[in-house]
């Protein structure tokens, strides 16, 4: 039987993402409602989403979850295993919207490996600007956020993708994406 740990992302938004505290502080209106649970194929962890967002998931190494919506992409990768923090960390802030050939090298850091703990497990969060050659559902240039997630026998990693032109022009947009980010909930068996 599975039962959700209190730990989940949110506590990482405490103290890892200012943005988000500052707009916490500016009276912006509420996300949409987070209605639909989703797990993961090994079902060791969930995320909340609107119901007009589709989500797919599917067994490998690694298991990829894939949520869209609203103009908006959530990734949550998963191993199992305990890997190497930074060396995980680095491996997803590759995982991009389309491949490297068709990627600027060169990306754009907000902030860079800002790290933690989530109860027993170790934590990286990373944002950047990557621009793409092409326009990529419309938008060339793309504001990405990895957390990397690493203990109690997996490594996951949440990547949270938003065109820049609406992360910095749309609060509700900008606040949904954090909201599902933050509904990721991690299961443990007991």
């Amino acid at each position: 039987m599975k039962a959700l740990m209190a730990v989940s992302l949110a506590c990482l938004f405490l103290w890892v993402a200012p943005s988000r505290a500052a707009d916490k502080k500016a009276s912006a209106p509420p996300p949409q409602s987070l209605t639909e649970e989703h797990w993961n194929a090994s079902r060791t962890l969930s995320l909340r989403t609107p119901g007009t967002w589709q989500v797919r998931s599917a067994a490998g190494q690694p298991e990829l979850t894939e949520a869209r919506g609203d103009g908006l992409v959530l990734r949550v990768l998963r191993r199992e295993g305990e890997l190497g923090l930074d060396s995980l960390h680095v491996e997803c802030m590759l995982v991009r919207l389309a491949s490297a050939m068709d990627t600027f090298p060169q990306v754009d850091y907000e902030y860079d490996f800002v790290g933690g703990q989530l109860g027993e497990r170790r934590a990286l969060d990373s944002a950047f600007v990557v621009h793409y050659d092409e326009p990529v559902e419309g938008a060339r240039d793309w504001r990405q956020r990895n957390i990397t997630v690493v203990g109690e026998g997996e490594s996951v990693c949440v990547v949270a993708y938003a065109p820049v032109a609406v992360w910095k022009k749309s609060k509700p947009a900008r606040n949904l994406l954090n909201s599902v980010v933050e509904s990721v909930r991690f299961a443990k068996w007991h």
